[in-house]
């Protein structure tokens, strides 16, 4: 049985790498495993050792704590329905915000404004 902090790890694995742009296989050669086992991490299937989480965490640059992130904030959220499911793991998503955080920054604050003038006329 998928422990709900191992499954909540594994999508906060997948969500880095691909924010990042990088596949299970490039993450898997750097960190030295198989890319099966970064499946399984991704997945929630098997935990993520204290030092594999560590080393995974280095490639992906991020803190350690990035993965625990959310873990209880989501969950109460998720509960209450004020968060549309698990809006992070949609590939689509991902895509949206990595292609808008490759925007220059001044054009990326004007995005923004726009985005925010109509999700308040709507």
């Amino acid at each position: 049985m998928k422990h709900p902090v191992d499954v909540h790890v594994g999508k906060r694995v997948r969500q880095r790498r691909w924010m990042v742009g990088m596949t299970q296989q490039q993450l898997a050669e750097r960190v030295g495993i198989k890319f099966q086992q970064i499946q399984k991490y991704e997945t929630g299937m098997n935990r993520i050792s204290a030092s594999r989480l560590w080393d995974i965490a280095d490639v992906l640059d991020v803190p350690v704590s990035f993965f625990f992130e959310g873990l209880e904030d989501g969950e109460a959220a998720e509960k209450s329905g004020t968060v549309p499911g698990d809006l992070l793991a949609d590939k689509e998503a991902l895509e949206l915000i990595r292609s808008y955080y490759s925007i220059p920054e001044n054009q990326r604050r004007r995005l923004f404004e726009l985005a925010r003038v109509l999700s308040d006329a709507a």
